[in-house]
Parts: C-alpha cells; structure tokens; sequence
C-alpha cells in the first residue's frame, strides 16, 4: 500500500476527481484551507471523494472562490471491507468519538439502533456525517462509511441472514473472545482459490446500550443464524469503548487486520 501523505492538507469533496480537473470547493473545507490552515494560491492539497481514490492537487484561487487543479493520482480507491458497525446511539460528545473511531477501524456502514433500554432516540445524522468525513480526512481513510438511517431492533433481526454478526454481551461467559471468533473463520486451506477468494464474507458487530440488551433481545439474538456471542473480559466497559475493543477483535480475526 502507498505510504500515506500526513504532512499535505487532505480534502473530502463530493464531485469525481480525474486529472486536469478544475473544482471549485465547498465552503466548509474552502474555510478550513483558507482560514484555518492559511493555505495560498500554488500550495498542494491532496482531494478523496469515497470512490476515485484519493489525488494530489494545487490551489489555484484563494479569493471568494477557492478552486483547485486535481493532479495525479496518489493512491487508488482500496476494496471496501464488508464490516457493518451496529450500535445503540449514544450522547453527542461519547457519539462523535464512537463514530471516529469506527471509520479509523474500517467499518463500512454505520447502522445506529434503537433498543429497548437506548438512551437516546433521536440521531442527528448531519453531525455523524460531519464526524465521519473528519475522521477520514485526519487518518488517511479512503474508503468513507455510509451513515444508516436509525432502524428498531427488531428489524436488524430480520434481515441480512447470511452476514456474520458478532454481538457483544456483558452477561456472556467470559472465554478467549479471540477463538470464538476463529471458530466463526472459513478454513481457507481446504477451499478451491476461488472460494478462497470469497473467503472474506460479510460482518456485522452489534454494540448494545448502556443498561445492556433486555433478556428478549438477548434471547433474539441467539435464536438468530450466523450469530457469534462473546463478552469482552472480566470489567464492564462503556459502550464507546467496547465499540473499539469488539471492532479490533474483529478485524485482526476475522477481518483486514490479517494477511491471508
């Protein structure tokens, strides 16, 4: 994979990027290169929308309309993995942080959910967004997350049979939750190259609310096909940083973390 670029400004827009394109930019990042971080006519920046894969580019106007010059391309758009992120929405400040690091872990799809002992019913879609591409923007992510209208619990249930969907449960036993996730893992070596190829199948992790998941959901979800239950160790941890400590269980067993 191409080194990263940290040091040169890096710029989500919507439009599609190819070489010798002239773009004029929203006002949001046309502030945030002015204003913020005093860039002038001539200084590169480097523009990823999601899809073409992220380009060097020059700016060419600084004044009321702040314009670039897509240049080369500097690292192609990366397959997605298929890692659908499930939560219980949380308060705004502990929210910005789970979506954060949610995009930083590789997750595809941010699904909010209401259960029964969720806190909070209403999710401002806009500022997960807005977290989403800043995240992106600040670590190098190419591959930016959609941001799911929030759907009920029970609906999760009833769709998508065939993904894998890890759920974290703090009334679990505590075992190794890395071999209970290998359990879940195709054995590659006695499938033909193809089937290997396909090996990397769909995931989901579901996070659950602070008051944990009511006994029928509980219930629910064990009744559910491709379910994997663990628990993450002997302390109870708040939802946001079980969100980081499942999603990299996740990913270093059973997702892009491994080398195969």
């Amino acid at each position: 994979m191409p080194r990263v670029d940290f040091r040169t400004p890096r710029i989500y827009v919507e439009e599609p990027l190819a070489a010798g394109r002239d773009l004029a930019l929203g006002r949001a990042p046309a502030n945030h290169l002015v204003n913020v971080l005093r860039c002038k006519t001539g200084d590169a920046v480097l523009l990823f929308n999601g899809r073409d894969g992220e380009w060097r580019a020059v700016l060419a106007g600084t004044g009321k309309r702040v314009t670039v010059v897509v240049g080369e391309r500097a690292r192609a758009q990366p397959q997605p993995r298929d890692l659908h992120f499930l939560f219980a929405p949380l308060k705004h400040a502990r929210l910005d942080y789970l979506v954060q690091k949610a995009v930083e872990m590789g997750a595809a799809r941010l699904q909010p959910v209401i259960t029964r002992h969720t806190q909070v019913a209403r999710v401002n879609l806009e500022r997960m967004r807005a977290n989403v591409i800043e995240a992106a923007q600040q670590c190098g992510v190419l591959n930016v997350p959609e941001v799911a209208e929030p759907v009920a619990f029970k609906t999760v249930l009833g769709r998508d049979a065939d993904r894998l969907l890890v759920f974290c449960d703090e009334e679990a036993e505590v075992k190794d939750p890395v071999a209970a996730l290998a359990a879940a893992r195709p054995q590659t070596k006695a499938l033909l190259p193809a089937e290997a190829a396909r090996a990397h199948f769909p995931l989901a992790v579901l996070i659950g609310p602070e008051g944990g998941f009511a006994e029928e959901e509980r219930a629910a979800l064990l009744k559910r096909p491709n379910v994997v239950r663990i628990a993450l160790g002997p302390r109870i941890l708040r939802a946001d940083t079980a969100a980081v400590a499942a999603l990299a269980l996740v990913q270093a067993v059973l997702g892009d973390w491994r080398n195969d």
